[in-house]
């Protein structure tokens, strides 16, 4: 897409990906479509829906850009280079699957479009983005384009699955608040036509529309479900060190997106999973300074608890608020990489079962404020972890030569 051209319609120009931070507002409860793919029709190879590719369309500096994602994907490069774009754009992709409304997905909506696109003779603008989604019922793709200004609101949709298309909404009244839908039916209509809300996902909302009374409205519950699924099982982490060395309120123990209570979180996983505390006593001991016997909690007098590294013999401990930006960053990634949802603070699929399920952790800044050889340790864990297939990250490193070596790791170079 060139910089004199917006395209906001997916039946021209398929798409594809997305961008933004979260708001901490939850979408209301009836936004909130169900998901229940059923175990029974999952292939065993990819039971586990999971988004395989990332496509930028035309967003911020991406253009036509596509991404594969495998189990473990890092993008490399430069300051400027898009990586923290790609990062974006994923996380709300999430957050639409999640049910959130536009606003809270782009929050600066026209510092997604790219930089020189010039407005059509309505003065318009806008981006395109989408994704891919593997699992049970195949390659499933989203396009979605935005409309940034002067309004922000879905302009089209589709959902595509071999070769059909599921689901297809155009914004045709500028002065209505709705898109026009058209979702496969295959019965006495060969499709339903009816309006959605234009700043809402339309594929986390056909759960709620779509009967399932006929094999092509199945395959529509299907393929949207398995998006709304891999959508969902997102948990954006970035390890705030200057937030984690005060003492914490032990809490529900569900680790935070800035790690600041990771005391807490410690304090709960030691008595309900010794061998996990025990690998991340093991990560600790190879990404932070001096010896490490284990990895204690403190209970002190008001309530509340803090991190300490056991010295072991005479040196004693050594509290967590007094370890460098590095060893707090590796630390609570660590903690990520080796628990699951049950443990973070996010949004769980708990109408589909855990053995369908994939965690993806998005790590923007996988590497800022580590040496090499953390950031190395923490690469090989994230290797291992995701090579089990319970767990999948994305996440962005200057420098790509600290995982080249390492099997089972994508990486993606951009260049600015």
């Amino acid at each position: 897409m060139d910089a004199k051209t917006l395209v906001i319609d997916p039946q021209t120009s398929p798409g594809g990906a997305v961008a933004a931070r979260p708001a901490n507002a939850r979408p209301p409860a009836d936004a909130r479509p169900p998901a229940h793919i059923s175990p029974a029709n999952a292939r065993p190879a990819n039971a586990r829906p999971a988004v395989t590719e990332l496509r930028l369309s035309s967003f911020r500096s991406h253009r036509s850009a596509a991404f594969p994602l495998g189990p473990m994907t890092l993008f490399a490069g430069a300051s400027g280079s898009g990586k923290s774009s790609a990062l974006a754009a994923y996380e709300a992709l999430a957050l639409l699957g999640a049910g959130y409304d536009l606003t809270t997905a782009f929050p600066e909506p026209s510092e997604c479009v790219p930089e020189r696109a010039v407005a059509d003779r309505q003065g318009r603008r806008g981006f395109r983005i989408g994704c891919t989604v593997d699992g049970p019922a195949g390659p499933v793709l989203l396009d979605l384009a935005v409309q940034a200004e002067p309004r922000l609101r879905i302009a089209g949709e589709r959902l595509t699955c071999g070769g059909r298309t599921l689901l297809n909404t155009a914004l045709r009244d500028p002065a209505r608040s709705v898109v026009e839908a058209a979702w496969l039916t295959a019965g006495s209509a060969a499709v339903t036509r009816g309006p959605l809300p234009d700043d809402r996902l339309g594929t986390a909302l056909l759960p709620l529309h779509v009967a399932g009374r006929t094999d092509a409205q199945l395959q529509v519950l299907a393929a949207a479900e398995q998006v709304v699924v891999a959508l969902r099982s997102v948990f954006a982490c970035d390890p705030r060190p200057e937030l984690m060395r005060e003492p914490v309120p032990t809490g529900a123990g569900r680790l935070r997106r800035g790690c600041d209570n990771l005391a807490a979180v410690l304090h709960r996983t030691r008595s309900e999973c010794a061998k996990r505390h025990a690998r991340l006593t093991a990560a600790a001991r190879m990404g932070c300074a001096g010896a490490v016997d284990d990895l204690a909690v403190e209970e002190l007098a008001n309530g509340r608890v803090r991190a300490l590294l056991a010295r072991g013999g005479a040196g004693g401990s050594t509290p967590v608020g007094r370890l460098g930006e590095g060893e707090l960053r590796y630390l609570g990634l660590a903690l990520v990489l080796l628990t699951g949802p049950g443990v973070l603070a996010m949004d769980q699929v708990a109408e589909v079962p855990v053995a369908y399920q994939s965690l993806t952790v998005l790590a923007d800044g996988f590497d800022r404020s580590l040496d090499p050889t953390q950031t190395r340790q923490l690469v090989a864990l994230g290797a291992e972890m995701c090579a089990r297939g319970h767990i999948r990250l994305v996440g962005t490193v200057t420098d790509g030569s600290c995982a080249r070596e390492t099997g089972g790791v994508t990486v993606v170079d951009l260049v600015p």
